[in-house]
């Protein structure tokens, strides 16, 4: 006899077949985007930096991962979200792909990270991971995801930033929010193993911290900005929280809860509407 469905699994359930999962392209014109383009603070810019140099691999490693098990999606809905969620992780890609273009033109190195980066996440880690895992890692980097896109849209992070980056990464916020359950419900299809889930969930923050702040050291030892203006930085961003904390400590405590979902977390759907339909992007 099949359990009766609870007003929570229900809302989760409506939300997962209603949901509408559309790519937009947006155009952006990076050519005048300054060197420190975060109100001028250069570590803040290069913790933005570090994660956007792994933006590209990461989301087709995400696509490819969901795709896997495209076929084994039985409901519709679903099936149609995962058409949505591909269609806007490569677009995702493809814009973040084209600043490397600036960081280059400013005058910093950054290939050599990529093909560390690159084959070592994708040429080797994923090519051992079982299937599954892959899917599972994917899934905890899109709540890491969700999460910064949250408090980048709830706390307007991105207010004193260059209007092209500042439009890059709310459209990128917005969409993350919008599909940042795909993953998380294929996988539950596939598997539900809350182990798995853990398993994913650790690899996930080994590989994203460690090359994350690989890429943000590479880019400010690159600078050369002086020791005390360094530690003058280093407090300015962790003034009132520390910023693992409110990226990595905020997403593991609410994802370690045996009966988590993304859409658990409320409010963030209504400020990524509401900042689309600012921009015409609705």
């Amino acid at each position: 006899m099949q359990a009766p469905t609870t007003p929570a699994a229900a809302t989760t359930a409506e939300k997962s077949a209603t949901r509408v999962i559309r790519p937009r392209s947006p155009r952006f014109d990076f050519s005048d985007v300054p060197r420190h383009w975060f109100k001028g603070v250069a570590l803040s810019t290069h913790l933005v930096n570090g994660v956007n140099l792994l933006f590209p691999a990461g989301e087709r490693f995400f696509v490819r991962s969901v795709h896997r098990f495209a076929s084994r999606v039985k409901d519709p809905a679903l099936k149609e979200q995962v058409r949505g969620f591909n269609a806007q992780e490569g677009r995702h890609a493809n814009a973040h792909e084209r600043y490397f273009e600036t960081l280059e033109g400013q005058g910093y190195r950054i290939r050599g990270f990529l093909r560390v980066y690159e084959a070592f996440a994708f040429g080797f880690v994923e090519r051992i991971a079982p299937e599954q895992l892959r899917l599972a890692v994917t899934v905890a980097a899109e709540h890491f995801t969700a999460t910064l896109a949250r408090g980048g849209l709830a706390e307007d992070v991105f207010a004193g930033a260059h209007p092209t980056m500042r439009a890059l990464l709310m459209w990128h916020a917005c969409e993350e929010i919008e599909h940042k359950a795909v993953a998380f419900d294929v996988l539950r299809e596939v598997n539900p193993s809350y182990a798995l889930r853990m398993a994913g969930l650790a690899a996930a923050t080994m590989l994203l911290g460690g090359f994350w702040m690989l890429g943000t050291a590479m880019l400010v030892a690159q600078d050369r900005i002086g020791a005390a203006r360094l530690l003058s930085e280093v407090r300015l961003v962790g003034d009132h929280q520390p910023f693992s904390d409110r990226v990595f400590g905020r997403a593991i405590r609410s994802y370690v809860s045996r009966s988590f979902h993304p859409y658990d977390e409320r409010g963030d759907d209504e400020l990524a509407r509401e900042y689309l339909a600012s921009v015409g992007l609705s």
